[in-house]
């Protein structure tokens, strides 16, 4: 598909207006839960054992069309690719260590006598994001294909260390700077972290799957890319805002009276994304990556799986637990921030990347 440089020419009403349909969804989410306090136990109990079931279908219909969009006969040929280990390598150093460690330090430099707080903070640092990258992404001109390997490899990354990471920075990490009294038990099972990454990435991604091989063979590629796909794109941003006024709600009653607790939790947050961002890009260019897989591992790296982090919070602390309520401000603060950066990306395509022949994700219209 042709790309023109003024993206916003046949963009949908939706789409056009993105930016505002986020903010006016964060105030209803958290208007509803400050008015009508009951609903976020309402919203609590619908629930198969941790895993929330409005938040569910909201990320399952959120994650569908850029997961269906995805080249899939084209991913042998990534994995094979000339520089797939510098881009894989580079990935898992980004989320899985500087990541974890920076979001670790800034919870301390920031929150040094709000335990609660800081756990909540430090666990939605560890859980690497495999839901709302893909937006972030697709909105950034990123790269579709890896994206969707380096979801994947996060997924299961996140499988297997999840709940020994959790554990190491909780409980050992915090014990050894602050004593016992600043250390915590968090059991978390690795059947617990696996359903949720099955459940939130393994249904869409082999729905996508199945559903591009199947029309791809009947109607053709052609058909599927410029008509099916453009199609089912408005369902990812509308579950995207389902999403979020799902999220807010929970604890919008909190978040209107604990003003001074959103902010100090704002600050490491807002932090992280920023850093995590603009590190990732720049080591990302002086490797002369092409703008597409540079969009694509900063949004990677600057983004969090909030969903994963709030399940566990709300499973080991409860609903009502202050830990509950930082991990709930993870998405109140990265879905404004993200929606900001990815303006920023594509300002810095246009300052960089003028003129480089660049592969991205098809326009959302």
């Amino acid at each position: 598909m042709s790309r023109s440089n003024n993206k916003s020419q046949g963009l949908s009403f939706l789409d056009k207006y993105l930016t505002l349909w986020i903010f006016v969804a964060m105030a209803v989410g958290v208007g509803l839960g400050y008015t009508i306090p009951s609903i976020a136990d309402v919203l609590d109990a619908l629930k198969i054992d941790t895993v929330s079931l409005p938040i569910a279908i909201g990320l399952l219909v959120m994650m569908y069309p850029p997961l269906a969009k995805v080249k899939y006969e084209d991913l042998g040929r990534l994995v094979r690719a000339k520089d797939a280990k510098k881009v894989f390598g580079l990935s898992l150093v980004l989320n899985w260590v500087v990541g974890p460690f920076l979001m670790f330090g800034l919870a301390w430099l920031f929150l040094p006598g709000l335990p609660e707080l800081r756990m909540g903070i430090i666990m939605v640092g560890l859980a690497r994001c495999i839901a709302m990258v893909l937006i972030w992404n697709q909105l950034a001109d990123g790269d579709c294909e890896y994206c969707a390997v380096l979801v994947a490899l996060n997924s299961i990354f996140q499988i297997l260390l999840y709940s020994i990471m959790a554990y190491l920075f909780i409980t050992v990490f915090s014990g050894w700077i602050g004593g016992s009294s600043a250390s915590a038990t968090v059991n978390v099972s690795v059947i617990d972290i696996a359903r949720s990454v099955l459940i939130f990435l393994g249904i869409p991604f082999f729905a996508g799957m199945a559903t591009r091989y199947i029309l791809v063979k009947r109607k053709g590629k052609e058909w599927y890319d410029n008509k099916f796909a453009k199609a089912i794109s408005p369902l990812a941003l509308i579950g995207l805002l389902f999403t979020i006024v799902v999220m807010f709600a929970l604890k919008g009653n909190s978040i209107i009276e604990r003003p001074l607790d959103v902010a100090m939790v704002a600050l490491p947050l807002v932090s992280y994304f920023l850093l995590m961002f603009f590190i990732s890009f720049w080591i990302s260019y002086r490797l002369k990556f092409s703008y597409a897989l540079t969009a694509t591992q900063s949004f990677t790296a600057a983004s969090n799986n909030f969903e994963l982090a709030i399940a566990v919070c709300i499973g080991v602390w409860g609903i009502g637990s202050m830990q509950a309520f930082a991990a709930v401000i993870g998405p109140l603060m990265e879905v404004p921030v993200l929606i900001g950066l990815v303006s920023v990306s594509l300002w810095l395509k246009k300052r960089y990347f003028s003129g480089i022949d660049d592969k991205g994700c098809m326009v959302m219209t």
